[in-house]
Protein backbone atom coordinates (compact mmCIF):
# COMPACT_ATOMS: atom_id res chain seq x y z
CA UNK A 1 0.00 0.00 0.00
CA UNK A 2 2.81 2.36 0.90
CA UNK A 3 4.51 1.49 -2.40
CA UNK A 4 1.36 2.43 -4.36
CA UNK A 5 1.00 5.72 -2.46
CA UNK A 6 4.61 6.54 -3.21
CA UNK A 7 4.11 5.92 -6.94
CA UNK A 8 0.93 8.08 -6.93
CA UNK A 9 2.76 10.93 -5.22
CA UNK A 10 5.61 10.72 -7.72
CA UNK A 11 3.16 11.04 -10.62
CA UNK A 12 1.32 14.01 -9.09
CA UNK A 13 4.39 16.16 -8.36
CA UNK A 14 5.38 16.71 -12.05
CA UNK A 15 1.79 17.55 -12.95
CA UNK A 16 1.55 20.14 -10.20
CA UNK A 17 4.83 21.63 -11.36
CA UNK A 18 3.47 22.05 -14.90
CA UNK A 19 0.23 23.62 -13.65
CA UNK A 20 2.04 26.09 -11.42
CA UNK A 21 4.52 27.19 -14.05
CA UNK A 22 2.03 27.39 -16.94
CA UNK A 23 0.61 30.83 -15.98
CA UNK A 24 4.11 32.25 -15.83
CA UNK A 25 4.91 30.87 -19.28
CA UNK A 26 1.70 32.33 -20.67
CA UNK A 27 2.42 35.75 -19.24
CA UNK A 28 5.96 35.83 -20.52
CA UNK A 29 5.29 34.09 -23.80
CA UNK A 30 2.76 36.71 -24.86
CA UNK A 31 5.26 39.52 -24.38
CA UNK A 32 7.91 39.19 -27.03
CA UNK A 33 9.63 42.31 -25.75
CA UNK A 34 9.31 41.62 -22.04
CA UNK A 35 6.86 43.08 -19.53
CA UNK A 36 7.53 46.67 -20.74
CA UNK A 37 6.30 45.93 -24.28
CA UNK A 38 2.73 47.12 -23.74
CA UNK A 39 3.90 50.18 -21.87
CA UNK A 40 6.31 51.07 -24.64
CA UNK A 41 3.63 50.95 -27.30
CA UNK A 42 1.17 52.90 -25.18
CA UNK A 43 3.76 55.62 -24.78
CA UNK A 44 4.14 57.87 -27.87
CA UNK A 45 7.82 58.47 -27.13
CA UNK A 46 8.69 54.93 -28.12
CA UNK A 47 7.33 55.53 -31.62
CA UNK A 48 9.40 58.62 -32.32
CA UNK A 49 12.22 57.71 -34.66
CA UNK A 50 13.73 61.16 -34.18
CA UNK A 51 14.91 60.16 -30.72
CA UNK A 52 18.22 58.31 -30.44
CA UNK A 53 17.55 54.70 -31.41
CA UNK A 54 19.85 53.29 -28.76
CA UNK A 55 18.13 55.05 -25.86
CA UNK A 56 14.93 53.98 -24.13
CA UNK A 57 13.21 57.31 -24.30
CA UNK A 58 10.33 57.47 -21.87
CA UNK A 59 11.77 55.10 -19.30
CA UNK A 60 12.15 57.92 -16.82
CA UNK A 61 10.47 61.30 -16.59
CA UNK A 62 13.85 62.92 -16.06
CA UNK A 63 15.20 61.58 -19.35
CA UNK A 64 12.08 62.52 -21.26
CA UNK A 65 12.21 66.07 -19.90
CA UNK A 66 15.85 66.37 -20.92
CA UNK A 67 15.12 65.26 -24.48
CA UNK A 68 12.13 67.55 -24.93
CA UNK A 69 13.93 70.52 -23.37
CA UNK A 70 16.80 69.90 -25.78
CA UNK A 71 14.35 69.88 -28.69
CA UNK A 72 12.80 73.16 -27.54
CA UNK A 73 16.24 74.75 -27.17
CA UNK A 74 17.27 73.75 -30.69
CA UNK A 75 13.95 74.47 -32.43
CA UNK A 76 14.75 78.05 -33.48
CA UNK A 77 17.97 77.09 -35.25
CA UNK A 78 16.44 74.01 -36.87
CA UNK A 79 15.68 74.12 -40.63
CA UNK A 80 12.02 74.83 -41.29
CA UNK A 81 11.41 71.53 -43.05
CA UNK A 82 12.75 69.75 -39.98
CA UNK A 83 10.50 71.81 -37.72
CA UNK A 84 7.52 70.66 -39.76
CA UNK A 85 8.30 67.03 -39.03
CA UNK A 86 8.15 67.67 -35.29
CA UNK A 87 4.72 69.32 -35.25
CA UNK A 88 2.65 66.08 -35.14
CA UNK A 89 4.93 64.67 -32.45
CA UNK A 90 4.51 67.76 -30.28
CA UNK A 91 0.76 67.50 -30.75
CA UNK A 92 0.88 63.87 -29.69
CA UNK A 93 2.86 64.70 -26.58
CA UNK A 94 0.44 67.45 -25.59
CA UNK A 95 -2.66 65.33 -26.16
CA UNK A 96 -1.40 62.15 -24.47
CA UNK A 97 1.14 62.95 -21.79
CA UNK A 98 -0.24 63.13 -18.22
CA UNK A 99 2.80 65.15 -17.10
CA UNK A 100 2.11 68.88 -16.96
CA UNK A 101 5.84 69.55 -17.34
CA UNK A 102 5.98 67.55 -20.57
CA UNK A 103 2.94 69.41 -21.92
CA UNK A 104 4.56 72.71 -20.97
CA UNK A 105 7.74 71.79 -22.84
CA UNK A 106 5.70 70.72 -25.86
CA UNK A 107 4.08 74.17 -25.87
CA UNK A 108 7.49 75.81 -25.47
CA UNK A 109 8.88 73.93 -28.46
CA UNK A 110 5.76 74.61 -30.54
CA UNK A 111 5.94 78.32 -29.80
CA UNK A 112 9.47 78.45 -31.22
CA UNK A 113 8.57 76.64 -34.42
CA UNK A 114 8.06 78.54 -37.67
CA UNK A 115 5.34 76.09 -38.65
CA UNK A 116 2.11 78.11 -38.67
CA UNK A 117 0.22 74.97 -37.70
CA UNK A 118 1.77 74.99 -34.24
CA UNK A 119 -0.17 78.14 -33.33
CA UNK A 120 -3.27 76.01 -32.80
CA UNK A 121 -1.32 73.79 -30.42
CA UNK A 122 -0.06 76.78 -28.43
CA UNK A 123 -3.62 78.09 -28.24
CA UNK A 124 -4.79 74.77 -26.78
CA UNK A 125 -2.41 75.31 -23.90
CA UNK A 126 -4.41 78.37 -22.82
CA UNK A 127 -7.16 76.00 -21.66
CA UNK A 128 -4.92 73.45 -19.98
CA UNK A 129 -5.83 72.33 -16.47
CA UNK A 130 -2.36 73.21 -15.24
CA UNK A 131 -1.40 76.80 -14.42
CA UNK A 132 2.19 76.60 -15.61
CA UNK A 133 1.08 75.23 -18.99
CA UNK A 134 -1.35 78.13 -19.45
CA UNK A 135 1.36 80.62 -18.53
CA UNK A 136 3.81 78.98 -20.95
CA UNK A 137 1.21 79.34 -23.70
CA UNK A 138 1.00 83.07 -23.02
CA UNK A 139 4.77 83.42 -23.19
CA UNK A 140 4.87 81.36 -26.39
CA UNK A 141 2.22 83.56 -28.00
CA UNK A 142 4.42 86.55 -27.24
CA UNK A 143 7.04 85.05 -29.55
CA UNK A 144 4.64 84.36 -32.40
CA UNK A 145 4.39 86.88 -35.27
CA UNK A 146 0.77 86.13 -36.16
CA UNK A 147 -1.94 88.70 -35.45
CA UNK A 148 -4.04 85.86 -34.06
CA UNK A 149 -1.44 85.43 -31.31
CA UNK A 150 -1.98 89.04 -30.22
CA UNK A 151 -5.75 88.53 -30.34
CA UNK A 152 -5.53 85.48 -28.12
CA UNK A 153 -3.35 87.32 -25.63
CA UNK A 154 -5.69 90.31 -25.58
CA UNK A 155 -8.59 87.97 -24.85
CA UNK A 156 -6.74 86.34 -21.95
CA UNK A 157 -5.57 89.70 -20.59
CA UNK A 158 -9.13 90.98 -20.57
CA UNK A 159 -11.03 87.89 -19.44
CA UNK A 160 -8.85 85.54 -17.40
CA UNK A 161 -9.82 85.17 -13.75
CA UNK A 162 -6.37 83.84 -12.89
CA UNK A 163 -4.06 86.75 -12.13
CA UNK A 164 -0.87 84.85 -12.92
CA UNK A 165 -2.12 83.87 -16.35
CA UNK A 166 -3.49 87.34 -16.99
CA UNK A 167 -0.17 88.91 -16.06
CA UNK A 168 1.69 86.49 -18.33
CA UNK A 169 -0.59 87.57 -21.20
CA UNK A 170 -0.03 91.27 -20.45
CA UNK A 171 3.75 90.84 -20.46
CA UNK A 172 3.57 88.93 -23.75
CA UNK A 173 1.42 91.64 -25.36
CA UNK A 174 4.35 94.02 -25.06
CA UNK A 175 6.07 92.03 -27.80
CA UNK A 176 3.21 92.66 -30.24
CA UNK A 177 3.25 96.26 -31.50
CA UNK A 178 -0.03 97.32 -33.01
CA UNK A 179 -3.56 98.39 -32.26
CA UNK A 180 -4.61 95.10 -30.66
CA UNK A 181 -1.89 95.33 -28.01
CA UNK A 182 -2.31 99.07 -27.54
CA UNK A 183 -6.00 98.80 -26.80
CA UNK A 184 -5.54 95.81 -24.52
CA UNK A 185 -2.76 97.46 -22.50
CA UNK A 186 -4.75 100.70 -22.18
CA UNK A 187 -7.61 98.68 -20.73
CA UNK A 188 -5.27 96.88 -18.34
CA UNK A 189 -3.90 100.23 -17.13
CA UNK A 190 -7.38 101.08 -15.89
CA UNK A 191 -7.36 98.08 -13.57
CA UNK A 192 -7.54 99.02 -9.90
CA UNK A 193 -5.01 96.40 -8.94
CA UNK A 194 -1.65 98.18 -8.35
CA UNK A 195 0.29 95.02 -9.27
CA UNK A 196 -1.42 94.90 -12.66
CA UNK A 197 -0.79 98.61 -13.28
CA UNK A 198 2.88 98.24 -12.34
CA UNK A 199 3.27 95.27 -14.69
CA UNK A 200 1.68 97.11 -17.62
CA UNK A 201 3.91 100.14 -17.06
CA UNK A 202 7.02 97.98 -16.86
CA UNK A 203 5.95 96.16 -20.01
CA UNK A 204 5.51 99.49 -21.80
CA UNK A 205 8.90 100.71 -20.63
CA UNK A 206 10.56 97.66 -22.15
CA UNK A 207 8.58 97.69 -25.39
CA UNK A 208 8.72 101.43 -26.10
CA UNK A 209 12.04 102.49 -24.62
CA UNK A 210 10.27 105.37 -22.86
CA UNK A 211 9.83 106.14 -19.18
CA UNK A 212 6.80 108.26 -18.40
CA UNK A 213 6.84 107.58 -14.69
CA UNK A 214 4.40 105.54 -12.65
CA UNK A 215 1.17 107.39 -13.39
CA UNK A 216 -1.13 105.21 -15.52
CA UNK A 217 -2.80 108.36 -16.91
CA UNK A 218 0.47 109.48 -18.51
CA UNK A 219 0.88 106.17 -20.25
CA UNK A 220 -2.75 106.12 -21.38
CA UNK A 221 -2.24 109.56 -22.91
CA UNK A 222 0.85 108.29 -24.71
CA UNK A 223 -0.99 105.25 -26.00
CA UNK A 224 -3.71 107.59 -27.26
CA UNK A 225 -1.11 109.40 -29.36
CA UNK A 226 -0.76 112.42 -27.06
CA UNK A 227 2.92 111.82 -26.25
CA UNK A 228 5.27 114.64 -27.27
CA UNK A 229 8.01 112.25 -28.36
CA UNK A 230 7.98 109.12 -30.46
CA UNK A 231 10.74 106.58 -29.73
CA UNK A 232 12.99 105.65 -32.62
CA UNK A 233 12.58 101.93 -32.04
CA UNK A 234 9.08 101.69 -33.45
CA UNK A 235 6.98 101.75 -30.30
CA UNK A 236 3.35 101.15 -29.52
CA UNK A 237 2.80 104.90 -29.59
CA UNK A 238 1.34 105.16 -33.07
Amino acid sequence: MNRMASRLFQSIVPLMSVLLTAPVLVLCGGCHDGPMYALKHANPYFTMRQWKADEAIGVTDHKRRQELQSLADSMIAMPEERQLTWTPHLEQIYENDPSAEMRRLAILAAGRSKDAGTLDLVAKGLKDDNLKVRMESCRALGERPEEQAAQLLASIAGESQDQDVRHAAIAALGKHPGEISTNSLKLALQDRDPATQDLVIETLRESTGKDLGNDPAEWIAALNGQASEVPANGSLFR
